[in-house]
């Protein structure tokens, strides 16, 4: 079979047969029965773990931008996230804390865990993830600053490669008054400590 004729099948597989020959080519049977719906399962579970491509952050933060006259720093801290290594396709998944110092705008709490999972629910490299949560919250209420640090397990690095069990890979994005003024950072830094 030609290369082309290879893209052309591929172009008309469904997910599921795409699945179904995945098994094949890792020497299973797609047919014996605890692999019968696998195909169907996997395509069900790859798009739920990537439905961060349909989601935009206007849309989760559809009224929930709040008038709030007030200018001290804002935390949610321990939120769980889990994403997939966009190197290997292996999860990772560890816990955000997010902080921001508003101007005049707040965003209602529940929607922070929100935008963690817009973008964690896509293929991803941590340090990506950290500047895009930090982005979406300074776009969505232009704020005095926002600080994000993620604390992530990578089974790309637990299950394969140097197999490392015991490993944490911390990320940080520091904006406006969490990157300019030292004790605004170390306050945040403190508060997600405790």
């Amino acid at each position: 079979m030609s290369q082309q004729d290879s893209n052309s099948t591929l172009a008309t597989a469904s997910v599921q047969q795409i699945y179904a020959e995945l098994l094949r080519r890792m020497g299973e049977d797609p047919t014996r029965d605890g692999l019968l719906r696998t195909p169907e399962r996997m395509e069900k579970s790859t798009a739920f773990l990537t439905q961060g491509y349909h989601q935009s952050i206007e849309d989760v933060l559809h009224e929930a931008l709040f008038d709030v006259d007030y200018d001290e720093m804002v935390i949610v801290k321990d939120i769980e996230f889990y994403s997939q290594c966009e190197h290997h396709l292996i999860p990772f998944f560890g816990k955000a804390h997010i902080a921001y110092v508003p101007q005049g705008k707040v965003i209602g709490l529940s929607k922070i865990p929100r935008i963690v999972d817009v973008f964690a629910r896509r293929l991803q490299v941590q340090e990506r993830l950290t500047q895009q949560i930090a982005g979406a919250i300074e776009c969505a209420v232009s704020p005095q600053g926002v600080g994000v640090v993620l604390e992530a397990s990578h089974l790309c690095m637990m299950m394969r490669g140097v197999q490392k069990q015991h490993s944490a890979t911390v990320t940080s994005a520091m904006l406006g008054v969490f990157k300019t003024q030292l004790q605004t950072r170390n306050e945040f830094l403190s508060l997600v400590r405790h």
